[in-house]
């Protein structure tokens, strides 16, 4: 069945013309870094403009990764996939999230550098 009749099938899974679907992923993935480092090295972005585009590319290169390489699909066999994988994103915002919180508030729970002087004394 090729990728226009089953429109869940993932580049990479059709079979013997797989090699094309891992060729067009590598193609994207060097595309998309070498855009990156273009957007980052170059004066024809506008400065302020560059850490959102960077991330931008980012998420883009996530998704030829999770397409073309690792075939994560909407189609019904790739549920648990897509459940593993949205499972890991909410662990991986946790850790990312916990740790900008305890950054935020860590000089609320110090003590005062004074108190800490006189205690050295």
């Amino acid at each position: 069945m090729s990728p226009a009749e089953d429109p869940d099938l993932a580049p990479g899974d059709e079979g013997t013309e797989g090699i094309a679907g891992y060729v067009v992923g590598l193609g994207l993935a060097i595309l998309l870094t070498g855009v990156s480092f273009f957007v980052a090295q170059t004066t024809l972005v506008w400065q302020p403009s560059i850490p959102v585009a960077l991330a931008v590319l980012a998420i883009a290169q996530m998704g030829v990764h999770l397409v073309f390489f690792l075939h994560i699909t909407t189609g019904p066999d790739n549920v648990n996939n897509v459940m593993a994988l949205a499972f890991g994103v909410l662990i991986v915002i946790l850790l990312i999230g916990g740790s900008l919180w305890i950054m935020a508030h860590l000089n609320q729970n110090m003590m005062p550098m004074d108190r800490i002087m006189q205690m050295q004394r």
